[in-house]
């Protein structure tokens, strides 16, 4: 089977895949993001994620992101396609801009006026959303508020669609069904020269991780379809 590198989402870490590193063993590794985990203080950049991303990458991987970590994934393959097999993106289908910009910006000036800035609040959301066990891991990882700003300059600019069109490996969208960050995700699919789009019923943001299993099983059966075609 292909290896995987997995990506995490916005103000996490690595830690975010734990479920899916237990599940899986030595095929996956997880990374941290400029400005996040173990290089937080680092300055995000959407070239600096795609190096990051590029960097775990022992021999061609299937890379699989979330969120924040969806479209640092697609950025990666659109720049070192020699080193992505292929691209599973979960809850990334929704188009940057300031529809988008404008309240993660204002969310982080509310946490970041709060005493603590905000760690307590991010605490107290991760554990009432995540397993418990996860969300302790999550904690853990760390949690980087600070690095907001920077991602929303970053993404200002980022178009997202002419990345994707660009990667002419297989691509997987993944989202749940009650997820809002799915708004665009036919004009992703558009976008993909080889795309299928799995929605996951009743499912939210969270998925990869309220939902573990459930996600690594649709990441498997993308790894092992990936590992198919490479013997033919």
């Amino acid at each position: 089977m292909v290896p995987l590198v997995f990506v995490h989402g916005i103000r996490l870490s690595g830690a975010a895949w734990t479920a899916q590193l237990e599940l899986l063993g030595q095929t996956a590794k997880a990374v941290d993001l400029p400005g996040h985990g173990t290089r937080r203080g680092e300055r995000f950049t959407v070239a600096a994620a795609a190096a990051v991303i590029a960097e775990a990458i022992d021999e061609p991987a299937l890379v699989v992101g979330h969120s924040l970590g969806g479209y640092a994934a697609i950025a990666a393959a659109a720049r070192y396609p020699e080193r992505v097999a292929g691209l599973a993106v979960a809850d990334s289908t929704f188009l940057p801009g300031r529809a988008l910009e404008i309240p993660f910006r204002l969310a982080h000036r509310s946490l970041m006026r709060l005493p603590d800035r905000g760690e307590r609040l991010s605490r107290w959301q991760f554990r009432s959303v995540l397993p418990p066990k996860l969300a302790e891991a999550v904690i853990g990882g760390g949690i980087a508020t600070e690095v907001v700003p920077d991602v929303a300059k970053a993404f200002a600019d980022f178009d997202v669609l002419a990345e994707l069109r660009t990667y002419a490996g297989p691509t997987w969208l993944i989202n749940g069904s009650r997820d809002h960050f799915r708004r665009h995700e036919r004009r992703f699919l558009d976008a993909c020269a080889d795309g299928r789009l799995i929605s996951v019923p009743k499912a939210g943001h969270y998925l990869p991780m309220v939902r573990g299993k459930e996600f690594t099983q649709l990441v498997l059966d993308a790894a092992r379809s990936l590992s198919i075609s490479s013997t033919r």
